[in-house]
């Protein structure tokens, strides 16, 4: 595979050509004199400095052309959520920051789309995920600015993935979304694939299944408060570093009440999405009849996702497992529900 090269210095190609030179053909370009990709291209690989509007302004020149490259891997100078958001905007489907190992490195392209893989992926699937990843790039950005969030935008991108499930599958849809993204993006949308899949097969409304995806697009968002260190962390938790995390859902909460356009079912579940029934949740420890059925539904696709997602520190779980896992959690989660998904978990 042809691997492509776009720095914004000859220093950082020198870099990395020999990290990939010895599993991969290699061309490349600096960013500032960048015309066009190689028809042969498999995979892209852009280091630049996102601080730089000069930088930025090539990227998004560039932006047309990359997109038809099914693996764009940025390494970015800075480990800021903000310049990481910037990334995934400019059509990254992996970031890294600084500096990166060759294993990793050659992890994240070894990973792209072949041909016969390709021509499995539907457009629709596709442009809803990355139709959905450019949507929560802008919402994590906004809310980690302090700016207000684009309401609006982000339940187009729901309505998008709620489409592209329902007419190439739940199966599709969580390959689609696997291959071409991952970190906090890539749960956000298998969330709403998930969440979408799961009200599709318990026969809701449209009302009820627009509450559904648009609270599911919108759970996480409190993570963009949450620093990268902690958030990406590979390995367990100390219980300072859970608590943070733990204040993402009340945040969320607040960031999108302040936005204003969000009804209150779906604040509701944004904020208590990790609420269990027997009252162990948070934040604020709700049980039994005090936890809406949105919020029911979206807890189940938030957990099963979680569990299924694929991180350089974590391999996928098998979805047979994932489901097992749920039906352990008996008293936590509504049994009735849990049943239902196992259609979702296992055959959809």
């Amino acid at each position: 595979m042809l691997v492509h090269i776009v720095a914004d210095s000859q220093e950082k190609v020198a870099k990395l050509r020999p990290l990939l030179g010895p599993t991969f053909r290699v061309s490349s370009a600096l960013l500032a004199a960048q015309t066009s990709i190689p028809a042969e291209c498999g995979a892209i690989v852009v280091a630049a400095d996102l601080s730089l509007p000069d930088n930025i302004a090539a990227l998004k020149e560039s932006a047309e052309r990359f997109n038809g490259i099914r693996r764009r891997v940025f390494i970015i100078d800075q480990k800021a959520r903000l310049f990481a958001a910037q990334a995934y905007a400019l059509g990254a489907t992996q970031v890294f920051f600084n500096s990166v190992d060759q294993r990793s490195l050659v992890l994240a392209l070894a990973n792209s789309v072949g041909p016969a893989a390709s021509a499995q992926i539907d457009r629709a699937s596709l442009g809803a995920a990355s139709g959905g990843a450019a949507s929560l790039a802008a919402m994590f950005s906004a809310a980690l600015s302090g700016q207000r969030i684009d309401v609006a935008d982000a339940m187009r991108a729901a309505s998008q993935i709620a489409e592209a499930v329902a007419e190439d599958g739940f199966s599709h849809w969580l390959e689609t979304v696997r291959r071409h993204h991952e970190g906090t993006y890539q749960h956000c949308l298998l969330v709403t694939g998930t969440a979408v899949a799961f009200g599709l097969s318990l026969g809701l409304g449209k009302a009820d299944m627009g509450r559904l995806y648009q609270a599911a697009i919108f759970h996480d968002i409190g993570k963009a408060r949450i620093p990268l260190a902690v958030l990406d962390k590979p390995g367990r938790l100390d219980d300072r570093e859970r608590a943070l995390i733990e204040t993402h859902a009340a945040v969320g909460y607040d960031v999108l009440k302040e936005s204003g356009g969000i009804t209150t079912e779906i604040l509701d579940a944004v904020r208590h999405h990790h609420e269990y029934l027997d009252g162990s949740g948070y934040p604020d420890a709700l049980c039994g009849g005090s936890i809406a059925d949105l919020v029911r539904i979206l807890t189940i696709s938030d957990i099963f996702a979680a569990l299924i997602e694929d991180r350089r520190y974590k391999p996928s779980m098998p979805r047979a497992e994932a489901y097992e896992i749920l039906r352990r959690m008996d008293g936590k989660l509504e049994r009735p529900l849990v049943t239902a998904f196992r259609e979702v978990a296992l055959n959809r």
